[in-house]
C-alpha cells in the first residue's frame, strides 16, 4: 500500500520560512502529479501548489512568489519552500500524489504562523 508522509511543519513568526517535505513509499511506480493542499481551521481544503511529472509548476495566487514547489524523483519526494509566511498561511498542509490515476493523501503537517 502506497504511503505518503509529510514533515517539516511547525510554529514560525510572520515573515519567516519553513520547508515541507513529502515522501512517497511502497510504490512500484513514480508519482505523476504531486500537489500540496492546506486546510485552515473552519475552512475547506484549498490547493496550494503542484508539480507535474514533467516539472511543470502551478501555484495558487495567494502563494505566488512566496512559495516554491520542487520534486526529487530519485527520492520520490516533493518539497514546498515557504517564505515570507503570513498568519493566513496557518493550517494543516497535506500532500496529494497521483500514481496511475489514483490519488493518495498524507495525514498532513501543521503550520502555524504567529503575527
Amino acid at each position: 500500500q502506497v504511503q505518503v508522509v509529510e514533515s517539516g511543519g511547525g510554529l514560525v513568526q510572520a515573515g519567516g520560512s519553513l520547508r515541507l517535505s513529502c515522501v512517497v513509499t511502497r510504490s512500484d511506480f513514480r508519482p505523476d502529479a504531486m500537489d500540496w493542499y492546506r486546510q485552515a481551521p473552519g475552512e475547506r481544503s484549498e490547493f496550494v501548489a503542484g508539480v507535474s511529472s514533467a516539472g511543470v509548476e502551478l501555484y495558487a495566487d495567494s502563494v505566488l512568489d512566496r512559495f516554491t514547489i520542487s520534486r526529487d524523483n530519485a527520492r520520490n519526494t516533493v518539497y514546498l519552500q515557504m517564505n515570507s509566511l503570513k498568519p493566513e498561511d496557518t493550517g494543516v498542509y497535506f500532500c496529494k500524489v497521483q500514481i496511475r490515476r489514483a490519488d493518495y493523501w498524507g495525514r498532513g503537517t501543521q503550520v502555524t504562523v504567529s503575527s
